[in-house]
Parts: structure tokens; sequence; C-alpha cells
């Protein structure tokens, strides 16, 4: 019985882990139903991320998706007033299910712009 202890102990320490990250990959898609394909990442990545981004207004408004493995998590939250960019990470298995839209236009930034223009266009004679 010892015996078979020991090379049962020795079996499970030499036994190489299969701790391989799958996670929801795609590109530059405007819905977050064709994010839906998974991938298996390289040894090298430790993390799922998805970069949601947005530009322009109302009906014009454009939102992209993309989905992917990455060996570091560039996690960022950037706000541009009409144009925003905002990148989330989680180190699970397909934990990058969600395309929740992140990231919001600040409408006061985009006003103080366009008063901004408004009075530059004035005092220029326009």
């Amino acid at each position: 019985m010892r015996a078979f202890l020991i090379a049962l102990l020795t079996a499970v320490l030499c036994v190489e882990q299969g701790s391989s990250l799958f996670c929801y990959i795609c590109e530059n898609e405007h819905s977050n139903w064709n994010c839906l394909k998974t991938y298996k990442c390289d040894e090298q990545d430790k993390f799922c991320i998805t970069t949601y981004s947005s530009a322009g207004l109302g009906k014009d408004a454009g939102y992209r998706i993309t989905k992917k493995c990455s060996a570091e998590c560039p996690e960022t939250n950037l706000n541009f007033g009409v144009a925003a960019i905002s990148t989330k990470c989680c180190g699970t298995s397909l934990c990058n299910f969600s395309g929740a839209n992140s990231v919001k236009i600040s409408y006061v930034v985009m006003l103080l712009a366009t008063v901004a223009s408004f009075i530059c266009a004035i005092r220029a004679g326009l």
C-alpha cells in the first residue's frame, strides 16, 4: 500500500498541469453576438480582454468590440467627449463573455466643445 501511495504521489507531481486559458475572440465587431468564438490562448497569455470603443453622436454613433487573449492586463478607460475607449481584462476561462457598454460618452464635454466652437465662430465673424 505504501508503494502504491508513493507511486501515485510521484505520478501526480510529474503530470503537467492543464491550465489552458480559453477566451472569446473577435476583431472590431459591431455586436457582441459576433464575439462568441472561443479560442485556446497561448501559454504566456494570462488574461482575456475586451476592448469597447465608441465614436459619434446619437444615430451616427459607432460601436466596436474586440476580444482576445493577452499576456498583460492593459485596463484603460479613456473618454474624449465624442469618442471613448475602454479595455477590461479578466483571468479565468471564457470570462470575457459580456460585451456590455462600459464606455460612456461625456455629454458635458460635448456641450462645452460645441459652445466653445460657437464662441470662436462668432468672434471670427462667421
